[in-house]
């Protein structure tokens, strides 16, 4: 049995499988494999080729330069700065014209700071002291404003007081300017709200900030692309000689070669409300957009313009809202001796991020994905196969028309072979018996005398094969 089964083994590894097409006159099933068909087809005509372009090959290595500008002019008035003229050289930071700028919108002022001891501010945890120990000397102060001198500094009769400190005095404020008339009016009248004792200093609540005017700024941002692949290069500023252009145009859907941007605009299609950005600062996100399709005209690929904020919006009071920074400017006295004016900026930050494809015809893309679609054919042909043999009614029908076994011509002339030696083998053996029988069991007709047939079923020969009618009669015709 173990010989048999291995060796029909052996001889399945020479077997040769071949498709037969079995052509099933069943309407469902027809009207299925129709309906699959015209989807692939639809798929692989509409998507893949209209709307996703594979037909093209793709460079997305963009080469990529930015150049902004900001222009515009405010004015403001307040105790710390007195009147004061902003133009782009003081609330644009930095002044290169680079992807990423900032444009100051508030400012906490504190001037006219020195290289002196003064106490630190109450609101610096590890600045207070019930005593000079508290404050070892040398010693800086963790968040704080500058090195301990060794004494504590206490108000009055209270208990609790702060570390003296070696740092720049005063030490930087907690208020904030706070508008209160019309801005934009020569001699405008703004207030500074103080916060009272550094110990006792809170942020006040703000209706306008300093530089709430800044909405009305333009920025210009030059953009030049270039997909190396292609040799493509393009910008996304008209290409004209008229001088007047820049200086007369606004960026707009319809108008996507100028790319000069209000910023209050900019700031109101990220959903956000500029003069409240404007108060605590923030983070905008500029993106260019590139989807440029070779196989037109070059005109037909210009930028696109997305807006975004990109910082968390806490709420008003959340320590995490907004975005600033301090940067100073220094002076000397008639003495020489140097002093500065610390700025801590409020305002908002601009990052001009810049993204892109570009596609054109190939032929090598087109023919992987006509491949593609054609090997896509296929499976409709193997679900309809598998609904028509395994789910329909009559599905034994068409399975038996559809898997026949064929065996090779020389096989079956061995099996014709072994089954007339087999018979030839049993009438042998039916002559050599001696003949015994009544008088009436034997006929003859013309003198010739027709003996018992052998019994076909044989349990010695029934497993070599079936025997044909024509095998016997030729074994008959042998015997007379």
């Amino acid at each position: 049995m173990g010989q048999a089964g291995c060796k029909g083994l052996y001889q399945s590894l020479f077997d040769y499988k071949t498709e037969k097409y079995v052509i099933a006159k069943n309407k469902k099933v027809g009207l299925l494999y129709r309906l699959l068909q015209v989807s692939i087809l639809t798929y692989l005509v509409v998507w893949v080729f209209l709307v996703k372009k594979c037909y093209q090959d793709t460079d997305t290595s963009l080469q990529s330069s930015i150049i902004t500008k900001v222009k515009g002019v405010t004015f403001t008035n307040t105790s710390e700065l007195g009147e004061r003229l902003w133009d782009v050289a003081d609330y644009v930071i930095p002044p290169q014209g680079e992807n990423v700028f900032f444009v100051i919108t508030n400012l906490v002022v504190t001037p006219n700071q020195r290289q002196e001891t003064c106490a630190e501010s109450a609101s610096v945890p590890d600045a207070l002291c019930y005593e000079d120990s508290d404050c070892p000397p040398g010693e800086p102060v963790v968040a704080g404003n500058g090195v301990r001198t060794g004494r504590c500094l206490r108000e009055g009769s209270a208990q609790k007081g702060t570390c003296e400190i070696f740092a720049w005095c005063p030490v930087e404020t907690r208020s904030r300017p706070t508008l209160r008339g019309t801005q934009g009016q020569a001699g405008l009248s703004l207030s500074v709200k103080r916060a009272g004792p550094p110990e006792q200093a809170v942020l006040p609540v703000f209706r306008k900030p300093l530089l709430g005017e800044a909405k009305d700024f333009t920025v210009y941002i030059k953009n030049f692309i270039r997909f190396p692949k292609f040799n493509f290069s393009k910008t996304n500023v008209l290409d004209t000689t008229d001088r007047t252009f820049l200086k007369s145009c606004k960026f707009s859907p319809e108008n996507p070669y100028c790319p000069i941007f209000r910023l209050g605009s900019v700031v109101s299609w990220t959903g956000s409300n500029f003069q409240e950005i404007a108060v605590q600062g923030g983070v905008i996100g500029i993106q260019i957009e590139w989807d440029c399709d070779l196989d037109k005209a070059p005109s037909e690929c210009y930028p696109r313009y997305y807006f975004n904020r990109l910082d968390n919006r806490f709420s008003g009071n959340s320590i995490s809202s907004g975005y600033n920074f301090r940067f100073a400017k220094y002076y000397r006295d008639a003495a020489g001796v140097e002093f500065r004016t610390l700025f801590k900026a409020y305002g908002i930050r601009f990052d001009v991020m810049v993204n892109g494809k570009a596609g054109k015809f190939n032929i090598i893309p087109t023919i992987i994905n006509v491949g593609s679609g054609v090997a896509l054919m296929g499976v409709g042909s193997f679900f309809c196969d598998l609904v028509l043999i395994y789910f329909i009614k009559k599905s034994h029908f068409y399975r038996d028309k559809k898997y026949e076994e064929v065996r090779d011509l020389e096989v079956l002339a061995q099996m014709a072979e072994s089954s007339q030696q087999s018979v030839a083998l049993d009438a042998a053996g039916l002559a050599e018996q001696p003949e015994v029988q009544d008088e009436g069991s034997a006929q003859k007709e013309n003198g010739c005398v027709c003996g018992q047939l052998p019994q076909p079923a044989r349990s010695g020969h029934q497993g070599n094969g079936k025997v044909s009618v024509e095998q016997l009669q030729n074994l008959q015709t042998a015997e007379a």
